[in-house]
């Protein structure tokens, strides 16, 4: 059968950091013989060249290419891209790794799409990944209609025969943005460009060791020659122009102006600061005429007209100034409603830990020269942000604790301009209502509920409180799409969360009311459900079990869920039974929640009785526990006190 995919992975002394990226290779949905992985060695140095030959020789779709090292990335995957027999190429970095259905969804959408180029939707593990672009599926996307220039890495699909008809390679040798050369250029020849949001296919991850490529310290002179050459590309296949401005626009306010930003700015060395800003005033003066800096947002345009006028002191002031601008966001109403969860929340920015504030009535005006001060800049920045105000968006974003997964949730918001005390200047509110539908959220986890809002050259997230403990909503679980889900608020921080498949402790049974009359088995349960359902009842005693079928309603007066059952009294005598409800019995694996409460049938009916407590040898078994538990607390406490 031909092989679909063929998965590139250069590999240099990634040591135990590769295990994670083997197994998800390993794991793909793609039947095994439509695609192979080629891993490149690098010259590798460690134990990594025997562990990719002991697999390559158990796993027949695994091969390994050795080579003397060559410095980067860019020769391994060439050699890869040669050596390939499927009809796409993936490039996977050995210290990330890929959803388990990656490979077929990608292949799948590139062919229905007829693309040559497929971008996966990508989650970030301590790393920075592109946001906007993966908002929606895109079938068709090109620079024009589409944020691709945001998304410069390899992890891609390309066509191999869209590379071997237009000879497109990474360049080779000890360097730095060889990425940004190759995807550009397959973006701007590409026949078609498809990106999938709707599934998270690439992990891109920070090694807890910070060994990754892209977080080591850079020379600048070597760095900025190589991003010139991403330019070139742009010029090769571009006229000057509005869209030519844009795509440089890209390389000037991420690879440039982010950097003279901020936190990230004052936390570099001051003579490497020096010799950064030095590096970038001689692009923006050398490469980039006035449309390529006048499409940033105003913050942007200000570092990017001090760095074109070599005003290096002043970007210190301002990246100072700039790190005190931080983003809040407070919850309102949190509630059920539909079948969904209503989340209503206000965000605005703050400076230096008090709500920011602005001119009212302020009109755009063209920036012009260079600032001459930072107070010049910080005024101007402030009425632009003003005059700018109805182009503010909010978002509500649910990052998935354990993977970094995150989806953008539907959002309405209105903009609100309030009155901050003598001077007529006014604070700028964002007022939202987001409605999370926990059925379209994959699997079970943690979500961290974020808010992320832009205004003003700004793009800021915060997570979504804090709240004091004295006044959180208290949101009930829900039983929805077959699921338990809890929100609630993270201690001691106090920011929301949703707990997707909650443990039965979390969900507030003891709440439970319960009552049990002839045959017939009624609860009120704390939670929400949105209408009529099927559940099923177990029943258990002494290794064994009954299922009967169940509903599940709204109580009256939307007070929790009612759940109710017939129940076979005739069988049911002579035993006390521990009851559990499965909120999903048509589930290919069904859960069920146990519930507190037990029953005894007798005399013709059933009633509740109290729950059978642990037998003695469990009691035993937790006393122990227990005293363990306590000795090792005492053994752990000294061992900290000697070391102190």
């Amino acid at each position: 059968m031909p092989v679909k995919v063929s998965v590139i992975v250069p590999v240099y002394n990634p040591g135990t950091y590769i295990e994670d990226c083997i197994a998800s290779l390993q794991r793909q949905s793609l039947p095994p013989e439509e695609y192979e992985v080629i891993f490149v060695d690098d010259g590798s140095t460690d134990d990594t060249p025997a562990r990719l030959d002991a697999l390559a020789a158990e796993d027949p779709r695994m091969r390994v290419i050795h080579q003397e090292n060559s410095g980067w990335s860019g020769k391994p995957r060439n050699v890869g891209i040669d050596a390939a027999r499927g009809e796409f190429v993936m490039f996977v970095d050995n210290d990330d790794y890929l959803g388990d259905e990656a490979l077929e969804r990608m292949y799948d959408y590139g062919v229905a799409n007829d693309a040559d180029v497929i971008v996966g939707k990508m989650a970030g593990k301590g790393r920075g990944v592109p946001v906007e672009l993966f908002r929606r599926n895109h079938p068709r996307a090109t620079v024009e209609n589409a944020p691709l220039i945001d998304s410069l890495t390899p992890h891609k699909m390309v066509r191999k025969s869209f590379l071997e008809r237009t000879g497109l390679r990474f360049p080779e040798g000890r360097r730095r943005l060889e990425d940004h050369v190759f995807v550009t250029e397959a973006y701007l020849r590409a026949g078609n460009v498809s990106v999938l949001s709707d599934y998270v296919c690439y992990y891109h991850v920070k090694r807890d060791d910070a060994a990754n490529a892209g977080f080591q310290r850079f020379d600048p002179v070597g760095y900025f020659k190589n991003l010139r050459e991403a330019l070139d590309v742009v010029e090769k296949y571009t006229e000057p122009g509005p869209l030519r401005d844009r795509l440089f626009r890209r390389w000037l306010r991420v690879e440039m102006v982010e950097r003279l930003r901020g936190r990230r700015f004052l936390a570099l060395p001051e003579d490497y600061r020096k010799e950064l800003f030095d590096e970038i005033h001689g692009v923006v003066v050398e490469r980039f005429g006035p449309g390529v800096a006048a499409g940033l947002q105003p913050t942007q345009q200000v570092v990017a007209a001090l760095a074109a006028a070599g005003r290096f002191d002043a970007v210190v002031a301002f990246a100072e100034w700039e790190n005190s601008v931080a983003l809040t966001a407070a919850p309102g109403g949190v509630e059920w409603r539909d079948g969904a969860l209503r989340i209503e929340f206000s965000a605005e920015y703050a400076l230096a830990g008090e709500p920011m504030t602005f001119p009212a009535d302020s009109a755009s005006t063209p920036l012009g020269e260079a600032p001459e001060d930072v107070a010049e800049a910080v005024a101007w920045v402030g009425a632009e942000t003003a005059a700018r105000f109805d182009k503010a968006a909010a978002d509500l974003l649910l990052r998935e604790r354990a993977s970094a997964a995150q989806h953008f949730q539907p959002v309405t918001f209105h903009r609100e301009t309030v009155p901050a005390g003598a001077g007529g200047r006014v604070r700028l509110v964002l007022r939202a209502t987001a409605t999370v539908d926990p059925a379209a959220l994959p699997g079970t986890g943690i979500w961290d509920a974020v808010v992320r809002v832009r205004l003003g050259g700004w793009t800021k997230e915060c997570r979504l409180g804090p709240v004091p403990r004295a006044s959180r909503p208290a949101p009930r679980a829900g039983l929805v799409g077959g699921r338990a889900v809890l929100p609630y608020w993270t201690d001691p921080h106090g920011n929301l969360s949703l707990d997707l498949g909650a443990s039965v402790k979390r969900l507030g049974l003891g709440r439970a009311v319960v009552s049990a009359t002839g045959d017939r088995f009624r609860a009120v349960l704390p939670w929400y459900v949105p209408g009529d359902s099927a559940a099923l009842l177990r029943l258990t005693s002494a290794g064994r079990s009954v299922e009967v079928p169940a509903t599940l309603a709204p109580a009256a007066g939307g007070q929790g869920a009612r759940l109710e059952a017939g129940l076979p009294v005739a069988g049911l005598s002579g035993a006390v039974w521990r009851a559990a409800v499965c909120p999903d019995p048509d589930a290919a694996a069904p859960r069920f929640l146990g519930l507190p409460l037990a029953l005894r049938a007798g005399n013709g009916g059933v009633r509740v009785v109290p729950v059978p407590g642990p037998g003695p040898l469990r009691r035993l078994a937790r006393g122990v526990r227990r005293v363990l538990g306590a000795a090792r607390k005492k053994t752990v406490s000294r061992i900290r006190a000697r070391r102190v």
